[in-house]
């Protein structure tokens, strides 16, 4: 391994974060025009499409690395995603301005997803892998949820109690051009494949780099990857935050942690099973702590304030030396 070498392959890592990004931004904006032609409601494209889209590149750099046998990186990037997601997106969105924090968020969507990161410490912590049958779960507990947040919007939508998160996501579906079929057609296309190879890039580079440094796949899962991969939801929070959309800067960070868990590494385990170290496992009882405490400053306070916000980023900080030196 020469240096040369090495220069490529982060080259190649950054080229394949762009192609991710783009590929997914592509992959959306078709998808939501063909959705637009068959009459599906601006809402359902907005809250399902457009809202998961920002998940894209974790998926792909997860299923790659699965199929590439590189499981410690699989599991490593949605891990550190969602800690990423909720310490960093959020605690500097506070930063900006404080955040509203929705009562549903607080009561269904919070505790969903410490539920779903308890079920990957239980299951991983006691087979040591989250397999076929585990992935298979995450998928259906995943369509619950899909399922009950498209009734939760249809019902606040008939009874005119949108939440700015759904108005914005209905929005923003509504502003999406109405392309000519032959064009959705090669954006759809286009996008799926620089969202594949943007993933293999990704995943070839991280462990090409993880080796040249001779450390492990999933420091660079929990570090670059999973930075790498969390800048489309960084983007979308920080946009929201700036615009006073305050209670989408939450919502759109937990529902990709949501996301990553259930869908990513259903997909990923359901295709190959993906082992879990026990470094993944202490990785989860992070998340699991760490989504403890945002959930307890949302719910005394209805909101995370400046205070909180530092101390997230704070908390976010100090598990990064920790898993720089353990």
């Amino acid at each position: 391994m020469d240096i040369r070498n090495m220069w490529m392959a982060i080259g190649f890592l950054l080229i394949g974060f762009v192609f991710l990004i783009k590929g997914a931004d592509y992959f959306v904006e078709g998808a939501s025009s063909v959705a637009k032609q068959f009459k599906i409601p601006s809402l359902v494209i907005g809250m399902t499409i457009v809202a998961l889209g920002t998940s894209l590149p974790e998926l792909s750099v997860s299923v790659s690395a699965s199929l590439k046998g590189s499981n410690a990186l699989a599991i490593s990037n949605v891990l550190g995603s969602n800690l990423f997601n909720l310490m960093v997106v959020l605690g500097a969105s506070a930063l900006i301005i404080p955040l509203t924090v929705d009562e549903d968020v607080v009561k269904k969507d919070l505790p969903f997803s410490m539920l779903a990161s308890a079920l990957l410490l239980g299951i991983g912590a006691a087979t040591g892998k989250i397999g076929f049958v585990a992935g298979v779960i995450f998928l259906v507990m995943f369509a619950f949820f899909l399922g009950s947040m498209l009734h939760r919007g249809m019902k606040a939508r008939k009874e005119g109690k949108e939440t700015k998160a759904e108005q914005q996501e209905e929005l923003e579906a509504e502003q999406i051009k109405i392309l000519p079929i032959w064009l959705s057609v090669v954006y759809i296309i286009g996008g799926a494949v620089a969202i594949k190879y943007g993933g293999d890039f990704v995943v070839d580079s991280a462990v090409y780099i993880a080796k040249f440094f001779g450390v492990t796949e999933t420091l660079i899962g929990l570090t670059i990857v999973a930075c790498g991969t969390s800048l489309p939801e960084l983007a979308t929070s920080m946009a929201a935050a700036k615009k006073d959309e305050l209670d989408m800067a939450v919502g759109n960070a937990v529902g990709s942690n949501l996301f990553n868990i259930l869908a990513i590494l259903g997909v990923a385990s359901v295709l190959s099973p993906v082992a879990m170290t026990r470094d993944n496992v202490i990785d989860d009882i992070v998340l699991l702590v760490f989504s403890g405490i945002v959930w307890l400053f949302s719910k005394k306070n209805g909101k995370l304030d400046r205070k909180a916000g530092a101390l997230m980023v704070i908390l976010y900080l100090i598990y990064l030396v920790y898993i720089c030196v353990r």
